[in-house]
């Protein structure tokens, strides 16, 4: 936060806005919305981090620059701010309002946040996967996952797309973060934990023999450790239909067996398969962004709905 004044207006506000948004706050000691309002301000350009900075202009001592903005913006009362953006002032709003509202204000205004700059990475590399272009959308995720590493969502696709590129190494790297999450039954997140069964699945097929395996079923159906490392294979190779086809032969034998792993590992397969339920939209009204609460019914996928009935046919 700075003090303007008549010495450095041009350099503290106006040429300072050219490479960073100024909120410019005009108050007076005698104004008691003004005091209410100034801690706001305060606690929110430390929140902001940087994405814009405040400055502060004493109406009483400096009353040029205060009489000459309320006349640009006809406004007669303080406390009353205004944004400099580019060297010009672009908008203002006018009295200690909440601060909601101000936020609203200042995202109108100021960059992104890493926050949000990591959902549009997101966003944008859900629409190269489904172009196809795996690597254009790693290089969007990498970015996404280092500008906000609590970003499951971004970590989850990260790591989905770096198994699909067989690069397991780097996927148990960009795990490690979430792992202990994944493992978590107290608060289970069900798409990490079937994320760590891919991977899993993937560093052990790497010493499995394929052919090995199926000579070792078909000279006994319930030698369950050798279907078990096949569907381990299949999986690892994106065979997920296959996958589920050798788990769901060891749940029709034994439900119970190896502490119920086979129909874990299925439940794993149909979660990474399965599309994440899409966020409500947002609709303009009354001039605002507010959320709807209205969820965009996801479309069913018939190999999903295929083996989930294979599933509970076999549990049921």
């Amino acid at each position: 936060m700075i003090d303007i004044n008549l010495q450095n207006f041009q350099a503290e506000l106006i040429n300072a806005s050219q490479t960073q948004p100024v909120l410019l706050d005009i108050w007076a000691p005698w104004c008691g919305p003004c005091r209410t309002l100034g801690p706001i301000l305060e606690k929110l350009e430390t929140a902001y981090a940087g994405r814009f900075a405040l400055a502060k202009l004493n109406s009483d001592e400096v009353p040029e620059i205060a009489t000459q903005l309320s006349e640009m913006f006809g406004v007669r009362s303080i406390p009353f701010c205004v944004m400099f953006v580019g060297g010009q002032p672009v908008d203002g709003f006018v009295g200690a309002i909440p601060e909601a509202q101000i936020r609203e204000f200042l995202d109108k205004h100021v960059p992104p946040g890493e926050e949000l700059a990591a959902e549009e990475d997101v966003g944008s590399a859900d629409d190269l996967m489904a172009e196809g272009d795996l690597e254009a959308a790693l290089t969007k995720l990498a970015h996404a996952v280092e500008a906000d590493p609590s970003n499951d969502t971004a970590r989850f696709d990260y790591v989905k797309a770096l198994l699909e590129l067989g690069l397991v190494a780097e996927a148990r790297e960009a795990f490690a973060p979430v792992a202990a999450k994944a493992a978590d039954t107290l608060v289970p997140s069900p798409r990490l934990a079937a994320l760590a069964s891919w991977l899993t699945a993937c560093e052990a097929a790497a010493s499995a023999d394929p052919a090995a395996l199926q000579a070792a079923i078909v000279a006994n159906k319930r030698d369950f450790e050798s279907r078990f490392a096949l569907a381990q294979s299949h999986l690892a190779g994106q065979r997920f239909a296959e996958a589920m086809d050798e788990l769901l032969e060891i749940i029709m034998r034994d439900k119970a067996w190896n502490g119920e792993a086979a129909r874990k590992t299925y439940v794993a397969i149909l979660e990474l398969l399965a599309k994440p339920a899409p966020k409500p939209a947002a609709e303009a009204k009354g001039g605002a962004l507010e959320l709807t609460g209205k969820a965009t019914v996801v479309q069913s996928d018939p190999l999903i709905d295929q083996y989930r009935r294979k599933l509970s046919m076999a549990l049921f």
